[in-house]
């Protein structure tokens, strides 16, 4: 392995190394440094006819976290969406049992409205006020209960 370091503009330092190398120390294969170099993602030049990359020792330590990142956020990812999942089936199974209650109170709206139709229509009441001595005046002030059962 060919390694040579060089500090440029008093900062940043650089290291020299082979193609094959330097594709190791960034994690990636030859081909792709080599579509990066053609980018001007990286600097290199070319030897005694070998290819030699200048890797900058920050950006190297960069990419390498970077790499790590993807996997890390995929699975921070999907944990996000299972849990979304998981949430969205329960709203579903709230919302069909919320139908179910209502369409059951729906049928029963008639029901609850039957008594109501069966008793004494106020016409029915007036008649009877007025058959009993003393006039409508009394039947208003008794109360229902008492007409109800004569007492």
């Amino acid at each position: 392995m060919y390694v040579h370091d060089r500090t440029l503009y008093g900062q940043m330092t650089e290291r020299k190394l082979t193609l094959q190398d330097a594709a190791q120390q960034l994690g990636i294969t030859p081909d792709a440094l080599r579509q990066r170099i053609r980018r001007g993602q990286h600097h290199s030049t070319k030897e005694d006819g070998r290819v030699y990359v200048y890797l900058n020792l920050d950006r190297t330590e960069t990419e390498h976290d970077v790499q790590g990142e993807p996997t890390t956020l995929i699975s921070a990812l999907e944990d996000r969406i299972a849990s979304l999942e998981r949430q969205l089936t329960e709203a579903n199974e709230r919302d069909r049992e919320n139908r179910r209650i209502i369409a059951a109170l729906t049928q029963r709206i008639p029901e609850l409205e039957a008594p109501s139709e069966t008793r004494e229509a106020p016409e029915t009441a007036t008649v009877e006020e007025e058959e009993q001595p003393g006039g409508g005046q009394e039947g208003a002030q008794r109360p229902w209960w008492r007409r109800m059962f004569g007492a």
